[in-house]
């Protein structure tokens, strides 16, 4: 779908679907919506009053223009309460709408922008979400059914945004093509992680950040095996060993065309399969566990935006990229493995793989000495139970770093809530035999454990850890797009490294 700008009003715009809005409890139009009605002889406050529409957030009302306006037909969405309207509610709405539209198979759509007048909300900003809630509402992973020509015909070609404002055109066409970026990079993590294991194999996803690199022109760097264990990376060979798919280190570098503000690196959790390995999961806990590179998919989809939105730091990104399979090779719980720093680790379940791949991850990304290390991981199903699906796990060795994470999540719509860190869930990793387990008290503060376990080897460097075991896999469809993999992360990367780091 392309989203353009168009500079009409709204009632002159030709198109199969024109998309208007009502706050709940409004009974008569105003605004874009008012000038529609009013060219419409008051069809709309007519149709409101007879449907008894209530403007809910996200609802949706379709009335048949019978040729009064050049739209073949009106939807009009609800906003919700006016003193609750903020950039969520645009995203609900904007979500509402153009899944309507698709529902009544319109081809061309035309939509309002939401939120820049009454509800005062900067027309960038409202352009942005609605370029970009738009395409992510309407994410379908169809390559492996089977489709009719009538099917591949009922897609939504074209989304305009009308405004006849001038002076606020040049925001608008920014936020379109800034929403176009995050839409296209969030879809590329959905495509990864929502491939079966099968296909995005560790290999795999070295290709494609091999392709994104080349892309955006950045300098990347691909270790098969006998490199990561010149490095001394026994901790991800380890996890690797079980699986005949050969493990991949994958490290690309951006630098902008300036002197750098600063050295961030973003690290993703990499498991391209999960079962557990020796410590086998239980069939039903299979099923989703491709979604466990979530994290590397998010990272490398957020490199792929380089080209375009140039940020003005310094970025290393780092994927251990590995299955955890049993085999005879597998490695097991008892085993004494040494990281790529020196610590050693008691492996007591070798389920709880990513922290120990992520060991040497951040241990690699250390050595170079980064202002900060952000890590983005499915790395605990205590998160999930913590915080559901609608919430990221945030946790921290530097606070100032972790408000602006949070604040970056919170302003895409990637919810992030911060969990703490005592010295007492330091002492559960503590090992009678080495330096740490790679687990901790069962039952309790699972998703600290897996955070303080990663802390060990940031060297001190203000660091970041992000769970996002929860968000990365919804049950249901949100206002970003259907059930499955959801590309969590990319978002708040993005927002976080244009505009906070």
């Amino acid at each position: 779908m392309k989203v353009i700008l168009k500079n009409q009003k709204l009632e002159n715009v030709t198109c199969d679907a024109l998309i208007v809005n009502l706050f709940e409890g409004e009974k008569t139009p105003g605004g874009g919506t008012g000038a529609v009605d009013l060219a419409l002889d008051g069809l709309i406050k007519k149709v409101i009053k007879e449907e008894d529409f209530k403007g809910k957030i996200g609802s949706t009302l379709v009335i048949r223009a019978s040729g009064l306006i050049s739209a073949k037909k009106i939807i009009v969405v609800g906003l919700g309460e006016k003193e609750k309207f903020d950039l969520n509610a645009i995203r609900k709405a904007s979500a509402g709408a153009i899944r309507t539209a698709k529902r009544e198979k319109a081809k061309t759509v035309c939509t309002i922008l939401h939120g820049a007048g009454i509800g005062k909300i900067d027309p960038k900003d409202a352009a942005q979400i609605i370029s970009e809630v738009s395409q992510l509402a309407l994410y379908d992973f169809d390559k492996y059914k089977s489709k009719s020509k009538e099917e591949l015909k009922n897609k939504i070609q074209t989304l305009m945004i009308a405004e006849i404002d001038k002076s606020k055109l040049k925001d608008i066409e920014a936020g379109i093509k800034r929403g176009n970026i995050v839409a296209r990079a969030q879809k590329l993590a959905r495509d990864l992680v929502t491939e079966p294991a099968i296909v995005a194999t560790p290999t795999k996803l070295a290709n494609v950040a091999r392709q994104v690199a080349k892309e955006n022109k950045l300098k990347i760097k691909v270790l098969d095996r006998e490199a990561c264990k010149k490095l001394g990376m026994t901790a991800f060979l380890a996890v690797a060993q079980g699986s005949e798919e050969p493990p991949k280190f994958i490290e690309i570098k951006y630098l902008p065309k300036g002197k750098p503000r600063k050295h961030v690196a973003i690290v993703g959790k990499g498991v391209t399969f999960d079962s557990g390995g020796l410590s086998l999961k239980p069939a039903n806990s299979m099923e989703t566990m491709k979604d466990d590179m979530s994290g590397a998919a998010a990272v490398i989809s957020t490199m792929s935006t380089m080209k375009e939105l140039q940020p003005d730091v310094a970025i290393t990104m780092i994927v251990a990229a590995t299955e955890n399979m049993p085999s005879g090779a597998a490695y097991r719980p008892g085993d004494v493995i040494r990281a790529m720093n020196g610590k050693t680790i008691e492996i007591l379940n070798t389920d709880a793989e990513g922290r120990v791949t992520l060991a040497d991850a951040v241990s690699y990304v250390a050595r170079q000495k980064p202002d900060e290390i952000i890590d983005l991981a499915t790395l605990t199903g205590a998160c999930v139970v913590a915080l559901g699906d609608t919430a990221n796990g945030v946790m921290t060795n530097n606070q100032k770093l972790a408000d602006k994470i949070i604040k970056a999540g919170n302003e895409t719509g990637e919810r992030m809530w911060q969990l703490p860190l005592y010295d007492e869930d330091r002492e559960k990793i503590k090992s009678d035999i080495a330096d740490m387990i790679n687990t901790g008290s069962k039952g309790k503060s699972g998703a600290q454990n897996g955070a303080v376990f990663i802390e060990k080897y940031v060297d001190d460097i203000p660091w970041v850890h992000i769970d996002i075991a929860g968000p990365s896999w919804i049950d249901k469809e949100n206002e970003y797009g259907p059930k499955g993999p959801t590309g969590v992360g990319v978002r708040t990367l993005i927002n976080y490294l244009t505009n906070h780091a």
